[in-house]
């Protein structure tokens, strides 16, 4: 975790313990500790500090115990048993738990995995209803738009979010849309129900930056002045970096409050210096190739490319640069720069040691992912790649964890980690399995067996008087 995201993550802890209700200021120029945030860090401490303490709460007790439990580690226990204490997972086994916590519940004939991950979501700022005045993804007014953050478009009550939930997802990365060479910040968020943004905010989890190239920035910005081409995009992108890294050289050994305020330049600075997370729309292998040169041109780092369905083609170098590719299991076609998918690349991409993932882009799709992970392993067997349910098991949950920065939290069933579980009725893989319970930090926040109010009040409908 980065010294900012400590930083930031110090403050909301303090926040939710009520001792503060706004940071303090800090000007770490009057420190020489190399563990103090540099100035840019403080800022971003202050930037992420919340009106409204996050949501601390934990659940347990319990002990789950006789089901088949899938850990994403390569273990599997069957049956097994998770030990949860205190909202994290305090042990884990196969057999019976020889030192049980609290409520022991059985689920015999079931299946507990991690909670499920997007990294790619656009629910909260492209809400449902989709409609105009709850469309808040794009913000279509110039090819850089790094300084708008969609935590602060995003609306907590979008039904959406819960109809994740009830399709184990625990955890997804709402992100700005595709429109613009940079459309912003993302951001990270825990599926449980709270009153604004940033009491969702997954503690501690850095930023992402949303970048973008080929046909969309393209095509939206083709008459209003441009980029019009391809080359017009990545220069885009040449010169914002190259303004970043011109502001961060005019703000070295300022002190906090002598940095003059440029919240774009701040945003591209985070991206530079790797405090935010650089994930890119890019289809083409040519385009992500082309992105590759002019970030190596500027040092920045690409934590992830997304749709990236021509990744198969340069698996080998993703690889070695560690760059994730975030991808649909079987859609394509869709437009010019999507012809070229195959429903392989998922396994091809774990095959060469890549970071395979699933993402949604979809209100829908992020409803099964674990469907949409059974595709692309069926995929992945048939051309004769050897994969294990484990390895697919990784492409919705650990392999997401790394990208977002959050994989020493969750992503995997492991000892110390948060208890964001799913008890599936079945093999998760089959078409036919549901999400049964759903928890996030131990709490249990789907049960499809009780009834409950729903977490949007769009869900209640609206009663007409006379």
């Amino acid at each position: 975790m980065s010294r900012a995201a400590v930083q930031w993550a110090a403050v909301l802890a303090l926040g939710a313990a009520g001792c503060v209700t706004r940071p303090a200021t800090v000007d770490p120029g009057a420190t020489s500790d190399p563990a103090a945030p540099t100035p840019l860090e403080a800022l971003e401490a202050r930037a992420h500090a919340s009106v409204e303490a996050p949501d601390a709460r934990v659940g347990g007790p319990f002990t789950l115990e006789g089901g088949t439990v899938l850990t994403a580690t390569g273990e599997r226990y069957a049956p097994g048993y998770v030990v949860v204490e205190g909202g994290r997972i305090e042990a884990l086994g196969a057999g019976k738990a020889p030192a049980p916590k609290g409520t022991v519940l059985d689920v015999a004939g079931r299946f507990v995995t991690p909670g499920l991950i997007d990294v790619h979501s656009h629910l909260g700022v492209m809400a449902s209803p989709h409609l105009r005045g709850s469309d808040d993804v794009n913000e279509a007014t110039a090819p850089n738009t790094a300084q708008v953050w969609a935590e602060h478009g995003f609306w907590p009550q979008d039904p959406g979010l819960e109809r994740a939930a009830r399709g184990g997802v625990t955890t997804l990365q709402a992100l700005p849309g595709s429109a613009n060479l940079i459309g912003g910040r993302g951001v990270t968020v825990h599926l449980r129900p709270a009153r604004g943004a940033r009491a969702m905010r997954f503690p501690g989890a850095p930023d992402g930056v949303k970048m973008a190239c080929g046909e969309n920035p393209k095509r939206v910005y083709g008459g209003k002045g441009g980029p019009s081409t391809r080359m017009g995009n990545i220069a885009g992108h040449r010169a914002a970096f190259a303004d970043a890294q011109k502001w961060l050289r005019d703000n070295k050994g300022k002190a906090a409050a002598e940095v003059a305020r440029d919240l774009k330049m701040e945003t591209l600075a985070a991206a530079l210096e790797g405090r935010a997370l650089v994930h890119v729309h890019c289809y083409r292998a040519d385009d992500m190739l082309a992105f590759l040169a002019a970030a190596d041109e500027f040092g920045v780092a690409v934590k992830a490319f997304h749709h990236a369905l021509e990744a198969y083609k340069i698996r080998d170098i993703l690889a070695a640069r560690h760059i994730a590719v975030a991808t649909w299991a079987d859609w394509w076609g869709f437009k010019l720069e999507a012809y070229d998918g195959i429903p392989e690349t998922l396994a091809f991409v774990a095959e060469a040691g890549g970071d395979a993932i699933v993402h949604s882009d979809s209100g829908e799709g992020i409803q099964r992912l674990n469907q949409e992970a059974a595709k692309a392993l069926a995929s992945g067997r048939a051309a004769g790649v050897k994969l294990t349910d484990d390895d697919a098991l990784r492409w919705v949950t650990l392999n997401p964890a790394r990208a977002l920065g959050i994989d020493g939290e969750v992503g995997s069933l492991e000892v110390g980690k948060r208890a964001d579980l799913v008890v599936w009725d079945r093999d998760p893989f089959s078409v036919y399995a549901r999400a049964r319970w759903v928890y996030v930090d131990g709490l249990r926040v789907i049960d499809v067996d009780a009834s409950s109010a729903p977490w949007s009040d769009l869900e209640l409908g609206q009663e007409v008087g006379e």
